[in-house]
């Protein structure tokens, strides 16, 4: 069970192309934003959609393989784990969620 302690699988639509760079230490990065939707009535019996947007981040293999494949409005499958950054000091401090992709697959 401790495989399930921090997973997420997501299915959206890509934002954007994806974001490469080969690191100076061998290592590559990939990011690239996902956006997820929730289909759901108000109280009012409306239909509603919400859309929430994910940072993807991709190292090494994973992250070439994500160049090579993933398109600005491809729809995938993303399992990975969920990681909070924090930075800044004080007032200036931010804290962004990224979500570090182990495997991906196109529908």
């Amino acid at each position: 069970m401790n495989s399930l302690s921090n997973h997420v699988q997501l299915i959206g639509n890509l934002g954007r192309d994806v974001d490469y760079k080969a690191l100076d230490n061998g290592n590559s990065v990939a990011r690239v934003p996902i956006a997820t939707k929730e289909i759901f009535r108000d109280m009012s019996g409306s239909k509603r959609i919400e859309t929430t947007w994910h940072q993807l981040v991709g190292w090494g293999k994973v992250a070439e393989m994500m160049q090579v494949f993933l398109k600005k409005g491809a729809s995938v499958v993303v399992q990975g784990k969920i990681r909070h950054k924090t930075s800044g000091a004080g007032q200036e401090r931010r804290t962004r969620t990224e979500i570090i992709v182990n495997e991906f697959r196109l529908m």
